[in-house]
């Protein structure tokens, strides 16, 4: 929505006057403070006079742009002058007209948000915008009427009160920097004097940290050590009453057997706090590598399923994983999860003479988590010792705990791999009634802390794309978007990510979403498009806020409403990176690899590439997608390739489309005669990426090389 409030007509010297009183009633009226008021009326002023003096007919106009908070005020100045001249080097403050003309654009540019001109002999148009305060009320239809009413009744200031007003203006401007001036002095006398103080007491602590680090690395070292040393006894240990138990060496007696088993249990208890001393040590030593990967929790679940039955001992008790099928993908390391849940098994088996163990899995509140659940029927826990068995080794006194007892460091281990994995634990349990242990985990693994810019690692054939995205499930959609474009997704979950990642790297385009989680989306577009490094950097606005109008007023090249299907993005991001070489190519071919090594050839960032494994997919996608050129595999299982050509070439919606065929078979004289409308041949044999790429462009030109 973008509203008029009222316009001010340029005829004479006082309507300047009058446009500056405007423009700052304007400000009052819609909540700017003083200084904010004083800034948009001297950019109005400025550039109305200029409007003025070297044009005629000149207007300016005032509206007030969103249909959702904050909106915009925008000043339109336009006038039938013969436009600016000389205006690049007006913008890149290097031109100053004897008037000063530069300086009033240079100036009226930096006091608002958004600056805009477009002049040609015929005319000029300035847009000044400025966002109105977050804690304005948003200003309906009937609102901006009566506001627009009320200031057209307000009578206009004479030019001598004007003059008045800007010299209070001045003064208060004044007064506020002798004030400042007065606080910065008296602050930098305050940190000289705590300079010293503050010196000294860094250096303390830089003393006791460094003594405190290498205190633990002596015992991180010391542990992973002592570890590796016990590793190899231990083994040798459990081999040898492996063997005693199988009788390689002949029979024992029953007294001689149960010795034995006592042997193994006790190397296997030993072996166990082994593997979790490592583990510990790893994870405080920075040392533990997350593999995110995609898995399904269903198949995780049938895995721990078989893993863990054997552990049932009886009928008493049993083992329930209930049913996820609804659940989202989850893109973390499995692995860890899998350890997690596995040590929450056990621990639920041990401690649970009869009833079941339970596990569960669901979204969590947020939707960017998974909940799983360990309940089991067993002793329980008292609430005093909930705390205290996630310390390294906690033991709870209990008669089942003295039989079964353990290396008091799996559920310690447990806090540390979902910590390590962005997530939390918690118990929830009443002594006698059983307990309920669960992990948080979010549903996409996030690189926690440091310079988001580090975890980018360019691609050199590939089009850079910051997409600032605080869901993970949509970052995980975008992902699968880009897979097999020319585009390559740099994700940044918040501004400030965004903003560390833009210090950096300059990326060809940025896809922004304005509805951020508490964050200011639109104040991260602005200063984008205000950056002078960042200057052409086009930004796509895909969001669910319905305010088309906004982002454009305030700069965004393009703007989609979720959720955006895959084509609209990259022939979005296309148009506003390579305007003049868009190219989109479907690859069809039934063999995964064949599909990858020709996608890795034409991989450029001005090909948007499409693929289909089988005939009847090729057709709908080129009938959908309209592609630039179609690369066809002669031989698939479902369809030959002559009839997916011929198909192709006998439709109204794809017989203009020019088709090159990719084959393994001899280009002899006898297939270059049957292949008849094919555009284009490409050997699978030697082939190269100037040779596909030079085979593709012919096709589009109409130069088939056959």
């Amino acid at each position: 929505m973008s509203t008029p409030l009222l316009s001010v007509r340029l005829r004479y010297d006082e309507d300047v006057v009058l446009a500056r009183q405007r423009a700052r009633q304007m400000a009052a009226a819609v909540g700017f403070d003083r200084q904010d008021q004083t800034r948009i009326a001297t950019a109005v002023s400025e550039i109305a006079r200029n409007a003025f003096r070297y044009a005629k007919d000149a207007k300016v106009e005032f509206l007030l742009e969103g249909v959702t908070r904050p909106q915009v005020l925008s000043i339109v100045v336009q006038d039938r002058g013969p436009g600016v001249a000389d205006l690049p080097a007006v913008l890149d403050g290097r031109y100053r007209s004897q008037t000063g003309m530069g300086v009033g654009i240079m100036g009226a540019r930096r006091l608002m948000d958004r600056f805009t001109i477009e002049s040609s002999p015929s005319g000029t148009t300035v847009v000044l915008r400025k966002i109105v305060p977050r804690e304005t009320p948003l200003f309906g239809a009937d609102a901006i009427s009566m506001l627009s009413e009320r200031l057209s009744r307000e009578t206009p200031r004479t030019a001598a009160e004007e003059v008045q007003q800007q010299n209070q203006e001045l003064l208060r401007a004044l007064e506020e920097l002798t004030r400042r001036q007065g606080e910065i002095a008296a602050v930098n006398r305050e940190l000289e004097d705590t300079n010293r103080g503050v010196v000294a007491l860094y250096a303390e602590l830089n003393d006791k940290a460094d003594h405190l680090r290498r205190a633990d690395e002596i015992k991180t070292r010391f542990i992973s050590n002592m570890s590796h040393e016990f590793r190899t006894p231990v083994n040798s240990i459990q081999a040898l009453a492996r063997l005693l138990i199988e009788r390689t060496d002949g029979e024992l007696t029953p007294e001689q057997e149960r010795q034995v088993l006592f042997i193994r249990q006790s190397a296997d208890a030993l072996s166990e706090l082994v593997n979790d001393l490592l583990d510990l040590a790893k994870i405080e030593a920075g040392k533990t590598v997350v593999r995110a990967n995609e898995f399904v929790v269903r198949d995780l679940f049938g895995a721990l399923r078989g893993m863990l039955r054997p552990l049932l001992v009886g009928d008493t008790v049993n083992l329930v994983f209930e049913e996820t099928s609804n659940l989202t993908n989850l893109h973390t390391d499995e692995a860890k999860v899998s350890q997690i849940l596995r040590n929450f098994i056990s621990n639920a088996l041990k401690f649970t003479a009869s009833g079941e163990v339970r596990v569960t899995a669901e979204s969590g509140a947020d939707g960017r988590t998974v909940v799983f659940r360990v309940s089991d029927t067993g002793i329980g826990i008292a609430e005093e010792d909930q705390e205290r068995i996630f310390q390294e080794f906690a033991q709870i006194d209990n008669p089942i705990q003295r039989r079964v007892k353990g290396t008091g460091l799996g559920l310690p281990l447990c806090r540390r791999l979902a910590e390590l994995l962005g997530g939390t634990v918690a118990v929830e349990s009443r002594q006698g009634l059983g307990s309920t242990f669960s992990a948080t985990i979010p549903t996409v693994y996030v690189v926690a802390g440091g310079d988001v810019a580090a975890t980018w690692e360019l691609e050199p054939l590939r089009t850079p794309v910051l997409v600032v995205e605080d869901s993970l499930e949509t970052l995980l959609i975008y992902e699968k978007y880009f897979a097999g474009s020319g585009f390559q997704m740099l994700p940044a979950y918040s501004v400030r990510e965004a903003r560390e990642g833009l210090a950096s790297i300059r990326p060809r385009a940025v896809v922004l979403d304005i509805g951020l989680r508490g964050e200011d989306g639109w104040g991260l577009l602005m200063e984008i498009k205000r950056r002078d490094d960042l200057q052409g950097v086009p930004v796509l606005v895909v969001t669910t806020v319905e305010d088309e109008r906004k982002a454009l007023a305030l700069g965004a090249d393009g703007f989609f409403l979720k959720p955006v299907e895959r084509r609209q993005l990259l022939h979005a991001l296309t148009r506003l990176t390579a305007p003049h070489a868009l190219r989109s190519i479907l690859i069809v071919d039934d063999e995964e690899i064949s599909r990858y090594v020709l996608r890795q050839h034409l991989m450029t960032p001005e090909h948007v590439i499409w693929e289909a494994a089988n005939g009847d997919e090729a057709v709908r996608v080129a009938r959908d997608e309209r592609p630039d050129v179609v690369c066809l595999d002669l031989t698939m299982p479902d369809a030959d390739g002559h009839e997916v050509l011929r198909r192709l070439k006998a439709d109204p919606a794809t017989c203009d489309i020019p088709i090159v065929i990719v084959t393994a078979q001899p280009l002899d004289d006898e297939l270059r005669g049957r292949l008849g409308p094919a555009d284009g041949l490409l050997p699978k044999q030697g082939i190269s990426r100037a040779s596909a790429l030079a085979t593709i462009e012919a096709a589009i030109r109409g130069e088939s090389g056959r």
